[in-house]
Formats: structure tokens, C-alpha cells, sequence
């Protein structure tokens, strides 16, 4: 019989399956079939752990809160404040919570309501957690959208040259100098 830990293993590679697929190919890629295959899994064992491909849906969706939690925490907790937190950590790529809110936005894209929810919502909890240190709701969505381009140019260094000047922290560190600026009291 698997312990609780192999189970929750398990259930954890049959989430990055599924996000993995979201991915790299959307909705339409990630079937039972190609999560259980890409896991390593039969499609029973899949089923064993996620009933059906909304009850996948709504682990990423899960998976994705949970690491929003972290992320808002440590937000509020960094020594420099959470304007500096969040635009450092905006040029991390490849990053589990870099795989839970794109596998969430490519369900978003396919129609999900619960996942474009989930999306709202966390950048809803990004702002709250801006307001803080900068005071000005427009500044602080004004940060979250710094924070997309960031992602972007990061995860797509060559079609953005000012971050080929440095490494991806160089640029967030130029940046949050700039986002310092803009949100000066």
C-alpha cells in the first residue's frame, strides 16, 4: 500500500504533468492520456488521485493559491519591502510558481472561469500587498504591470535588448530603481 507521502508525490508529478502539457501546448494538449504518460502513471492511477480533468484543473488552481500565499508572505516579510520582493522575483522563470500561474493562465485562455478567477485574485493580493510601501492604488498596479514586462523580457531575453545589458537581476535591480522613483512620496 503507498504511504500518504508516496500518494502526495504522486499527486505533485501529476500537477507538473498537467502544467507541463497546459504549457506547452494548451488545453486541448493536456488529456488524461498524455498527463498520466508525461507522469509516468497509468491512467488509473491518475484517476486514483484526480477523478477527472476538472479535478486537475482545480489542483493547479490550488497549487497556484498556495504558492500566492507564500509569495504574499514573503512579500511582506522582505527586509527591503515587498515593492522590492516582488519586482526582483518578477524576472524568476522556471520557478514552481512560474509553472502554477502560466499552466493557470492557459486554462484561463481556454474558458475556465475558476482559473481566470484565480488570476484576478492573485493579482489582487499582489496589489494589497504593494499598498503598504507605495500608498497609491495606481502605483501599485502600475508596479504589477512593470512586474509583467519584467516576466516577459526575462523569459524572452532576446527579443528584449535592454536586459542583454546585464543579467536578469541587473535589470530588476535597474528596474526597481525606476519603480522607487515612480512611487516616491
Amino acid at each position: 500500500m503507498a504511504s500518504p507521502t508516496d500518494s502526495a508525490h504522486t499527486a505533485d508529478r501529476l500537477l507538473d504533468a498537467y502544467s507541463g502539457l497546459l504549457i506547452d501546448g494548451g488545453e486541448r494538449a493536456a488529456t488524461l492520456d498524455a498527463v498520466a504518460a508525461r507522469a509516468g502513471v497509468s491512467k488509473g492511477g491518475l484517476l486514483y488521485h484526480f477523478g477527472s480533468k476538472d479535478a486537475l484543473a482545480q489542483g493547479v488552481i490550488d497549487r497556484l493559491a498556495t504558492l500566492v500565499d507564500e509569495d504574499v508572505a514573503a512579500m511582506a516579510a522582505d527586509p527591503e519591502g515587498p515593492v522590492a520582493f516582488f519586482i526582483r522575483t518578477s524576472t524568476e522563470t522556471g520557478t514552481a510558481f512560474d509553472a502554477a500561474y502560466n499552466a493557470t493562465v492557459a486554462l484561463a485562455q481556454s474558458g475556465d472561469t475558476s482559473a481566470t478567477a484565480a488570476i484576478a485574485d492573485t493579482r489582487a493580493r499582489w496589489h494589497a500587498a504593494l499598498m503598504p510601501e507605495v500608498n497609491d492604488a495606481d502605483a501599485a498596479s502600475a508596479l504589477i504591470f512593470m512586474s509583467d514586462g519584467l516576466y516577459l523580457a526575462s523569459a524572452n531575453p532576446e527579443a528584449y535588448p535592454a536586459v542583454n545589458r546585464g543579467s536578469a537581476s541587473d535589470f530588476a535591480d535597474r528596474m526597481l530603481s525606476v519603480a522607487r522613483r515612480l512611487t516616491a512620496h
